[in-house]
């Protein structure tokens, strides 16, 4: 991975001046920039507008910001080029973008991902409030002055570690709103395959993989023995240790189960030169995104190479000295002790503000196992979840399917939605990408949906 280094004072100059400008494409379907949204602290963004729009619609058309995990993970390559937005890895068209139902928002999030950057590494976000004060202070410049923007409905779409920073990015996005200091319509955020709470994921590990045949029953009382550790450590407030400690579940669970795949676990990891999961020490979680998602896309080359040279010459603006992906694993390093920190709180904030919260979980996900998910959910402390439990989950299927194979099931009460996605791993729309669409769909209420 290329590394990023010192802008020498011209170029510096000559890089902010490009930074202010931002660009788009004749017809103006597409827009892109950056905002300072601090001191030498520059945040890389990319708006698409959907060719089926629908224009004073008795709905209004809404937009989708889409956060990628990691941390560290640019939502710009990997969340648009990977999974949804209107071109794949090998630049043709996607059928299943999200774009028919909404105008796209990749943010490259927090500074460093991406082709997003700091000009000094000590001004690399530490926590995931500060990454959502960021993501904030780029919203307000996209928003505030923007009556276009302004009528389109914001909901944020998040994966892995992004379910942490749109949690914890939409408290900050509510309060903004109510201090009068942001204009927009927030419609809600999906946090799919979230890292919301470590804890739980990690006491899921053991027993879904007994389940599964990858673990015996003295294979899931080591892990059992391992998450119960973690737990002692979190209680303690000893978030490095804990982060420590989940590297090491992680290297054992691997070897033990002759290296399951922790985005599937039906699937098998390479044992050479990989860690299986997000941000381990031997390989990134960008490199593993990379590896994951080419591998699912039929993808010969490199994500990194075509974003930085086809993607960075169309865009134009990127600084010459500013490579993708170049200070991503500086982000992870970063936010370490952030890592293992539940933010289970913040999702108890937004249903308390009314904020619609969609949970979306690929059923062969091992990583942010559905077991894990449905544990941290049973923790919320908003006064609707008994009579969420008590409701049936109703079942969904794909428009044109002639199996009419069930696809997922879905529960809802007031603003709390939960989708479990049936034949997906860690990355939904990649995996099951007609009903993800659906599912877009009804959390956005798309008018394209009634057309």
């Amino acid at each position: 991975m290329v590394r990023f280094s010192p802008f020498p004072l011209l170029l510096v100059l000559l890089s902010l001046l490009c930074v202010s400008n931002g660009s788009a494409t004749r017809d103006g379907s597409e827009q892109w920039g950056y905002v300072r949204v601090r001191p030498k602290a520059h945040m890389f963004w990319w708006l698409y507008r959907s060719p089926k729009r629908v224009e004073n619609g008795a709905i209004p058309w809404p937009t989708v910001l889409w956060l990628q995990g990691g941390p560290g993970a640019s939502g710009v390559g990997y969340g648009n080029f990977g999974e949804i937005g209107p071109l794949d890895t090998n630049l043709k068209p996607r059928e299943s973008t999200w774009l028919q139902k909404a105008d796209l928002l990749f943010v490259d999030n927090p500074v460093g991902t991406g082709y997003s950057f700091v000009e000094d590494t000590k001004l690399l976000v530490k926590t995931d409030e500060e990454a959502a004060s960021d993501l904030t202070a780029l919203l307000k410049k996209l928003y505030n002055k923007n009556d276009k923007l302004q009528k389109s409905p914001l909901f944020i779409a998040a994966e892995s570690y992004g379910g942490k920073f749109a949690a914890t990015a939409g408290v900050s996005i509510v309060k903004a709103i109510k201090a009068g200091k942001l204009k927009l319509k927030f419609g809600g955020v999906a946090l799919g395959n979230s890292w919301i709470s470590p804890e739980d994921f990690v006491f899921s590990w053991g027993p879904l993989l007994l389940d599964v045949s990858r673990l015996d029953k003295n294979g899931e009382e080591q892990s059992n023995n391992l998450a119960r550790k973690i737990q002692h450590q979190l209680e303690e407030g000893l978030y490095l240790e804990a982060e420590s400690s989940w590297n090491e579940l992680e290297g054992w669970i691997s070897s033990s189960s002759n290296f399951v795949d922790f985005y599937n676990f039906l699937q098998d990891d390479s044992p050479f030169g990989s860690t299986m999961a997000i941000g381990t020490s031997k390989m990134s979680a960008s490199e593993h995104y990379s590896r994951y998602l080419s591998s699912k896309a039929s993808f010969n080359g490199s994500l990194s190479d075509l974003m930085n040279t086809v993607i960075k010459e169309k865009l134009k603006i990127i600084p010459k000295n500013v490579s993708w992906g170049g200070q991503s694993d500086d982000v992870f390093d970063a936010l370490r002790p952030a890592f293992m920190k539940p933010s289970i709180k913040e999702v108890d904030e937004l249903l308390s503000f009314g904020v619609n919260v969609t949970i979306y979980n690929g059923q062969l996900d091992l990583i942010c196992a559905t077991k894990g998910a449905e544990a941290w959910v049973q923790k919320l402390k908003w006064k609707g979840l008994k009579n969420f439990n008590s409701l049936k989950r109703e079942p969904l299927y794909c428009d044109g399917d002639e199996t009419g194979a069930t696809k997922a099931f879905v529960k809802s009460h007031k603003n709390l939605h939960f989708y479990w996605i049936l034949g997906a791993g860690h990355f939904v729309p990649v995996d099951q990408p007609c009903i993800a669409l659906k599912m877009v769909s009804d959390i956005t209420q798309s008018p394209a949906a009634a057309v």
